[in-house]
């Protein structure tokens, strides 16, 4: 039973990753002898400028979101510090799953920033940045996402357990 959900998680891990490797290979191989020296059409630099203030108005969105859960969460752990509350350690970790949520929430919306710098006339060079860039942000927010998971599950055997000993 251990080791059916330890190769499920590294499925879970791997396929991700496959599937970044595989598209960003596929990309490259079909770009069109580089691309870099093609002339600019007038539609695409339109399109280059509008996308250019999509992207900043995505990463803007990433920043309000993950500025306003670090200052809520900060608070949230103020007003615990200085309660009497005898659940300290219980409401630090829903705090810090909640800062990890909201984070989960940001990185998607870098990812789509980056994507849709991307969108626009790429060179095999953007694709192969673009590439990366997911890769690195998927991984993080598969490990954020299951760090949530296990502490929310932890935080549920624990309620359970004392509802159990009442």
């Amino acid at each position: 039973m251990r080791t059916e959900g330890s190769r499920d998680s590294l499925i879970n891990l791997l396929l991700p990753v496959a599937l970044i490797i595989g598209l960003v290979l596929l990309l490259s191989l079909n770009m069109e002898g580089g691309g870099e020296t093609a002339e600019a059409t007038t539609l695409e630099i339109w399109l280059k400028v509008i996308v250019g203030y999509l992207a900043v108005g995505t990463e803007f969105a990433a920043a309000v979101v993950i500025g306003t859960a670090v200052i809520r969460s900060i608070a949230a752990y103020l007003r615990l510090l200085f309660s009497r509350s005898k659940q300290h350690f219980d409401a630090t970790e829903g705090v810090r799953l909640q800062l990890g949520r909201v984070l989960v929430l940001g990185l998607e919306f870098t990812v789509a920033s980056d994507i849709l710098r991307t969108a626009v006339a790429p060179t095999r060079q953007d694709i192969l940045n673009l590439g990366a860039i997911v890769f690195l942000r998927t991984l993080l927010n598969y490990f954020l996402e299951r760090e949530i998971q296990q502490g929310e599950q932890h935080r549920l055997s624990e309620r359970s357990t004392l509802e159990s000993v009442r």
